[in-house]
């Protein structure tokens, strides 16, 4: 979980060959391919995917790419409407980017916000985590002990790292009652609500969710996009905003 997407991690999701809209979107902003994220998005984009589109659609208008602006300006207006944790910040970058409001004064990492998320409400067995404020890696305590990186000279040096705590799984679980309130289907609904009530919610939710494929898809990207939402709040209320990743 260093946060860092080496040259051949990126070649192999290239080499990917699929239909999946997110999976292409993935690949296209992974490799900062802005053209091919205009390209996808024009033939529309998945549902719940603001923040995970949000960055690429950014680094598409600044490569100019035709297209990119009047996409960004509809993603922005979309997350300011929803109003989901996060969507409020990454609007604003994207107002930013288009020149239509000031720049957040915001110290930009290139972090990922995937790999914050899962130290933010990952495992609390997991323990706490720390963020890298040179090149945006993210690492749990028992990562960043075994590695190389350890240095008892600046371990504890707040100009290099920024402390992540465990905020544990309530947000989690408040995600799987809001997404039961989006299934349209009352039976669906009744027996997500059952799966829901006791200790091992999480399981049974997906377990119950695996019968209807469609609705277990929908519910990743929903997942996704509130994980990715919170993380970007929470990096903004410590100073910081997702810059790009470089390949």
């Amino acid at each position: 979980m260093s946060g860092v997407t080496s040259g051949s991690e990126t070649r192999r999701m290239v080499a990917v060959r699929t239909e999946d809209p997110r999976t292409l979107l993935r690949v296209a902003m992974a490799t900062s391919d802005g053209a091919a994220l205009v390209a996808q998005l024009r033939q529309g984009w998945p549902p719940d995917a603001l923040q995970f589109l949000g960055d690429g659609l950014a680094v598409a208008v600044q490569q100019g790419i035709a297209g990119a602006s009047q996409l960004a300006e509809l993603c922005e207006r979309a997350l300011r409407d929803r109003r989901w944790d996060g969507d409020e910040e990454l609007a604003a970058q994207l107002g930013a980017v288009l020149g239509t409001a000031p720049t957040p004064l915001l110290r930009r990492i290139p972090v990922d916000l995937e790999d914050l998320s899962g130290v933010l409400e990952g495992d609390p067995m997991s323990g706490e985590g720390r963020l890298d404020l040179q090149n945006g890696g993210v690492w749990t305590e028992r990562e960043f002990e075994d590695s190389a990186e350890s240095d008892e000279e600046d371990d504890e040096d707040p100009e290099r790292w920024l402390w992540i705590p465990n905020q544990g799984s309530r947000a989690g679980y408040r995600d799987m009652a809001d997404f039961v309130e989006t299934v349209t289907d009352p039976g669906r609904a009744d027996r997500l609500e059952i799966a829901l009530q006791g200790k091992g919610a999480f399981r049974r939710f997906k377990d119950v969710l695996a019968r209807w494929p469609g609705e277990l898809e929908r519910w990743f990207g929903f997942s996704d996009d509130r994980k990715r939402g919170r993380a970007r709040a929470w990096l903004a209320e410590e100073g910081y905003a997702v810059a790009p990743r470089r390949q």
